[in-house]
């Protein structure tokens, strides 16, 4: 069968409409659904469910659909690597960074970026690992940088360590705990605390130490995936500020910052790796990139190991 009614069987699938599949295949809606049928004739199955509401793959179809996916992947692969093979000049890229490598090493690594090669167009989308992991999965970045702890286990992705982030709790100058040699944990949650989304295991170690029954009831002032605008917050009230040391380090060396030393906590660090998808070959400028962040020399040769993401403090 035509690879081009693989795709259509594939976008049908995803968007569970024939309308809306056809606009991403760039084909007429009766143009497309001929195309199905034309499929189903061939192959002898019913692959969808036409309902009112949406288009449902039949047993059949998630069984086809399952290898139609992998046909369609390997074909984009195929066309991309004979790209890259003829044309050995670094190209364009896309890729994420989770809310503390955007916070730390990110400026630095595209400012260097655009020094050297000025010519190349860089797309960097900032969020948490679950957006970025759904981002990667549609092909629209070719990596990303994240604390990779709450990942799901899936052949389909590769992960490859990088540093650790260290971590710690922070309050402005003059707020009331920044004059205690040590503080409690429960007086940062009254004050109410700041951060990015907290990775399960961190959730858990914190809940316990403030004696919740359970991880739901453990509640941020404010989650946000912006670092900086976190660090804004906490310098304008008296709320507690969850970050990496070098994110907040020229406040800290300003006395904008305190640092604060928490009773029982064991010490904070967030766990950075790499994602991208198995089997897919990067780009030059993607693989430049990799090779360039902190600790990304270990990220291309070490392979990741489950023993490593121990639960760790973020």
């Amino acid at each position: 069968m035509d690879l081009k009614r693989w795709t259509h069987i594939v976008a049908v699938a995803d968007r569970r409409s024939f309308i809306r599949a056809a606009e991403q295949v760039h084909l007429s809606q009766p143009a497309l659904t001929r195309s199905i049928q034309a499929a189903e004739a061939e192959l002898g199955l019913q692959l969808f469910d036409r309902g009112t509401q949406e288009v449902v793959p039949t047993p059949a179809g998630e069984f086809i659909v399952a290898r139609a996916r992998q046909l369609v992947f390997d074909n984009r692969c195929l066309e991309r690597d004979i790209a890259l093979y003829r044309s050995l000049e670094l190209g364009d890229t896309a890729f994420g960074v989770g809310p503390f490598p955007a916070a730390t090493f990110l400026a630095p690594l595209l400012a260097s970026m655009r020094r050297e090669y000025p010519a190349i167009n860089l797309r960097v989308e900032i969020s948490n690992w679950q957006l970025l992991l759904a981002r990667l999965r549609e092909e629209d970045i070719e990596f990303f940088v994240a604390d990779t702890r709450d990942l799901p286990t899936d052949s389909s992705l590769d992960l490859r360590p990088l540093r650790r982030e260290p971590g710690g709790f922070y309050v402005r100058a003059g707020h009331p705990l920044a004059r205690r040699k040590r503080v409690a944990l429960q007086q940062l949650w009254a004050c109410g605390v700041l951060s990015v989304r907290l990775p399960e295991g961190v959730r858990a170690i914190v809940a316990q130490l403030l004696g919740l029954h359970s991880v739901a009831e453990l509640r941020l002032a404010l989650e946000c995936d912006h670092v900086d605008l976190l660090k804004d917050i906490a310098l304008g009230c008296d709320s507690v500020l969850a970050a990496p040391h070098v994110a907040v380090a020229p406040e800290v060396e300003a006395g904008r910052l305190c640092a604060l030393d928490i009773e029982g906590l064991p010490p904070m660090a967030s766990e950075m790796g790499v994602v991208t998808l198995n089997g897919r070959t990067p780009s030059p400028m993607a693989k430049l990139i990799m090779g360039r962040l902190p600790g990304g020399e270990r990220a291309q040769t070490e392979p990741y190991s489950s023993a490593e993401a121990g639960p760790k403090n973020s």
